[in-house]
């Protein structure tokens, strides 16, 4: 039961990070594609995660890498610039906590989300 429990999780996770990507890529660039975003989720959350491994034990410097790397990865999906990739994970970020905070409210989810940090 367990392993189910944990794909249920990983699914809904990847879900709600993908539609916060997909939100803010639809704000700041008019795409709409939910395979670049469930794309971009993925890739972002595996660099988020080596990122983290990586450096983050280095106080603040640790997460800020991870960030940039992150905000990397959404850039190289939605070229228009780092400043337009930014919104877009902030974006993401913001859908992503409404989404969850709903999910949790009705007892579906814990309160993360794959695909965004700190989400």
């Amino acid at each position: 039961m367990a392993l189910v429990d944990s794909i249920l999780v990983f699914v809904i996770s990847f879900l709600v990070g993908t539609v916060g990507i997909y939100i803010g890529a639809r704000v700041m660039t008019d795409v709409e594609s939910f395979e670049k975003a469930a794309i971009t989720a993925i890739i972002g959350a595996v660099v988020w995660t080596i990122f983290a491994i990586l450096f983050g034990w280095i106080p603040l410097l640790g997460p800020l890498l991870a960030l940039i790397a992150y905000v990397g990865v959404v850039n190289w999906q939605y070229p228009s610039g780092w400043g337009t990739a930014a919104g877009i994970a902030l974006i993401a970020w913001v859908a992503s906590i409404v989404i969850l905070y709903v999910l949790a409210v009705v007892g579906l989810v814990g309160f993360d989300a794959l695909g965004v940090p700190g989400a």
